[in-house]
């Protein structure tokens, strides 16, 4: 497969970075333009015992787009997106399609494509996979491993597996790990296969979304209107994503308000689609507004976001602040410094908890606190750190693994949607016990014996 490989400079260092800070350039990158070419390429690079990993577009945030030995597969130009199915309420998709290419395509069937990272213009699906992408309306959906149907599955040897979740509703045949094979390549980050295609489920699309900014003086407010939003039966939110004062800043800049809400140190992004989303009924605006005044809300200062169009710049308001603080990061790697990214979560009711010892902990270690933003509605932020240089990344990294020990001991995870990659594989042993990750290492001997897909993720 010579024809689709390259060695070339340009090309191995335009595929050298990710979004995770890292820079590795491959020894050769290849760009398959079929199912077969994939194949075939796998099937050669076993006979050599080539290293292949799988990649999209790169918008990693742990290295596991990346690497410095042997193939970097791009599979960018497994686009092409099927007919959606409106009986089925299905739509079939190559590994490199744009998950926002793919949310427009449901949208013109009149369906929702539901997973929805924030970098849903710059990722795949078959990133999405790999990773079980989540977003800010996984608070009601979930995140997309659960809207997988069926998938096709590339090994290390090239044989190909048709997989399809089962549709049953009881089983009880043999070890519950095997009665769904597809969930063994959800979140497996090309480590076990290379995912071509992928079957998507889609949703109704609601008939009504309301948006709202809710701008709170003080962070426990904030914190605290986001549990009372989840237990509230008045109130149906898809999605609950906080802002920390260092990522309001961010965002009044994107949206070019600087005047607006300047007292707030927090704020909360809402979006109601009603307790069913089909119903024609008036979503409830009044219960809403009630909820943020008693949780001390800056009344004067909240905005609704009544219409696609707003609803799509609240949430580019809210891509800013990733891309700001990759930017950020970017700047300090010549100096041996980088953006720092986590995705701990932990039971929502403590989320509030949680981020005051991870301050804590930054405040003693004599470190820039984090940005901290994302999905609060479920216990899920976002803590960007910026290392200015080599020693500063030490001293963040000593903090991120302090808070992930109170995070575990507080039933959480350290790795809640963009997986574990190269830089959090550290962190596994702190959450998965020896037999769990014998388990993955048996997983992982059965479909790449040779250890040949991507080296360094996860394991």
């Amino acid at each position: 497969m010579s024809h689709t490989r390259s060695t070339d400079q340009d090309v191995r260092f335009a595929h050298s970075h990710d979004a995770s800070g890292l820079e590795l350039i491959p020894e050769s990158v290849a760009r398959p333009t079929s199912v077969d070419a994939v194949a075939e390429l796998l099937r050669e690079a076993t006979a050599n015992r080539t290293h292949v990993t799988p990649a999209g577009l790169q918008s990693s945030t742990t290295g596991a787009s990346i690497t410095d030995t042997g193939i970097l597969l791009s599979l960018r130009n497994l686009s092409h997106i099927g007919a959606v199915n409106p009986v089925e309420r299905t739509i079939r998709v190559g590994a490199g399609a744009v998950v926002a290419d793919v949310r427009r395509a449901a949208e013109a069937a009149g369906l929702l494509f539901t997973p929805d990272p924030t970098s849903e213009e710059e990722s795949t699906v078959g990133g999405a996979i790999a990773c079980n992408a989540s977003g800010a309306r996984s608070l009601r959906y979930g995140a997309t491993g659960p809207h997988v149907r069926a998938l096709t599955v590339l090994l290390a040897s090239g044989e190909t597996l048709e997989l399809r979740r089962p549709q049953r509703e009881k089983n009880t045949v043999g070890y519950p790990i095997a009665h769904d094979p597809v969930q063994w390549f959800v979140g497996s980050e090309g480590t076990l296969g290379v995912v071509v295609e992928a079957e998507f489920a889609l949703h109704p699309l609601p008939h009504q979304v309301l948006g709202l900014m809710v701008p709170f003086e003080h962070e426990t407010d904030a914190l605290a209107f986001v549990v009372s939003a989840r237990r509230s039966t008045a109130v149906h939110p898809r999605c609950l994503e906080y802002f920390d004062q260092g990522a309001m800043d961010i965002a009044r800049i994107a949206e070019g308000s600087s005047s607006w809400a300047t007292t707030a140190t927090a704020m909360v992004y809402v979006e109601e689609t009603g307790a069913h989303e089909a119903g024609d009924d008036d979503l409830p605006l009044d219960a809403w507004l009630a909820l943020a005044e008693a949780h001390k809300a800056l009344a004067e200062d909240i905005r609704v976001y009544d219409s696609p169009t707003a609803q799509h710049d609240a949430r580019r308001m809210r891509h800013a602040v990733p891309a700001t603080m990759n930017e950020r990061g970017a700047a300090r790697r010549p100096f041996g410094g980088r953006k720092v990214s986590t995705d701990w979560a932990v039971p929502y009711p403590r989320l509030a908890e949680a981020l005051g010892l991870a301050r804590k902990f930054a405040d003693d270690a004599g470190i820039p606190r984090g940005i901290a933003y994302g999905h609060a509605g479920n216990g899920h932020p976002h803590q960007n750190f910026i290392a200015s240089d080599a020693a500063e990344l030490h001293r963040i990294e000593q903090v991120v693994y302090a808070t992930l020990r109170e995070v575990i001991a507080m039933g959480g995870t350290v790795a809640a949607e963009h997986g574990i990659g190269k830089l959090k594989r550290r962190w596994l042993p702190l959450q998965a016990n020896e037999a769990q990750q014998r388990v993955m290492r048996a997983l992982k001997h059965e479909f790449d014996p040779y250890g040949l897909l991507a080296p360094g993720n996860v394991l």
